[in-house]
């Protein structure tokens, strides 16, 4: 069994006046593993039980007791020298064949993988390429398409582009590329920092960004070099979330520094109709902030933003890199018209993320829960009843 700790978070929620009341909201950390195995983190039912497991890159761990199960061979990764063979880990049911798949990028650049499920037989999983390079360090599995089923986006070598995959009808075969920029696309690059997907200009269909600018997204997705507009959307940084953050009816973008400190959001303004964005601080007092999730944790209505430290991302070279490896959400609250607060909320401060992690009802009660995976190990945070 693994080790739990009850976290209970000082989280008051200042509701509405017409409440008047406070919620607390808690979590209960259960420690999976303390090994370093991933900097990525997927869910899904891998053994067809009916409840959501964790992957991280070469294993597995069965709900609800979170027994660990090889996919490979484990490798042996040191947290203060080197890296994993997984730094984003996906679930889809590639092959059509009923289970769930694993997918994961390794060392940017390189290829990505899928692990095929062996239907609940024993044995380590089959390998597959899935894509022949994997770009930038927010490598996206994103419902690009909007009817529900996430597709990879990201950068490829050499070439230079930037692009979305279909899963071609023979699952033997590479995935089906489909060039958004390129090439030399700005976040193609092996080491590019910043890749989003949303709406920017309100017509219904997911864009896609770079902290340079945005690709316009045509009716037809599968249209090679979508119109490019360029915008500044700050430093490198990793996720560029795409959310109405202060409910003027128009999108913006949340990001934040993936190697230094701060955390932003970037206010879209019109002029003459041509977008621009105005630059907001969330916050500047930790830093590796490799990744960001929307969720509502407090069921409001209105979007959440989930983050934390990634641990040691550069074996404990970057700025920060010995602070606390916090995990956060960020309440946003609008107390005024055109008034945006941005409230933060503890969920631990000895585990941090990695470089992508997962939000979602793990335990299947309502609630939703965060699920990581670094160089502290394996963890998901348990939504606690109120």
């Amino acid at each position: 069994m693994p080790l739990r700790t009850t976290i209970l978070l000082i989280a008051l929620l200042t509701l509405p006046a017409s409440i008047g009341n406070a919620v607390e909201i808690t979590f209960e950390k259960a420690v999976l593993d303390k090994t370093f195995r991933s900097e990525g983190v997927g869910l899904g039912d891998v053994n067809r039980d009916g409840k959501l497991d964790v992957l991280a890159g070469e294993v597995w761990y069965a709900a609800p007791d979170w027994e660990m199960h090889e996919l490979l061979p484990p490798g042996k990764y040191n947290p203060a020298k080197g890296y994993s063979q997984t730094f984003a880990n996906f679930s889809c049911d590639v092959n059509r064949d009923g289970w769930i798949d694993s997918v994961i990028t390794t060392m940017m650049g390189e290829p990505s993988r899928w692990y095929e499920n062996p239907k609940g037989k024993p044995g380590h999983w089959k390998v597959h390429i899935g894509t022949r390079s994997a770009c930038n360090e927010t490598p996206l599995w994103a419902d690009l398409l909007g009817n529900g089923k996430p597709v990879a986006i990201w950068g490829v070598q050499p070439e230079g582009y930037v692009a979305w995959f279909s899963l071609p009808d023979d699952p033997a075969k590479q995935w089906n590329m489909h060039i958004i920029g390129g090439p030399k696309a700005p976040g193609s690059e092996r080491f590019s920092h910043g890749l989003g997907v949303g709406d920017i200009n309100g017509d219904g269909r997911n864009d896609v960004l770079v902290r340079e600018g945005w690709w316009e997204a045509p009716e037809d997705r599968k249209k090679n070099n979508w119109t490019f507009h360029k915008a500044n959307l700050g430093p490198p940084c990793a996720d560029l979330l795409v959310y109405d953050v202060d409910g003027d009816g128009d999108n913006d973008v949340i990001t934040s520094s993936a190697h230094e400190y701060g955390m932003w959001w970037f206010e879209q303004k019109s002029d003459d109709g041509a977008v621009r964005f105005k630059q907001h601080t969330i916050a500047k007092d930790f830093s590796q902030v490799h990744a960001l999730r929307l969720a509502d944790i407090n069921e409001d209505g209105i979007q959440d933003v989930v983050t934390g430290k990634r641990y040691f991302a550069h074996n404990g070279n970057d700025p920060g890199s010995r602070e606390p490896a916090v995990v956060y959400w960020f309440e946003i609250r609008r107390p005024a018209k055109g008034k945006v607060e941005f409230v933060r909320h503890l969920i631990d401060d000895d585990s941090g993320i990695g470089t992508q992690f997962e939000v979602a009802d793990i335990n299947g009660d309502g609630k939703l829960d965060v699920a990581t995976a670094n160089k502290k190990g394996v963890h998901v945070f348990l939504q606690q009843p109120q």
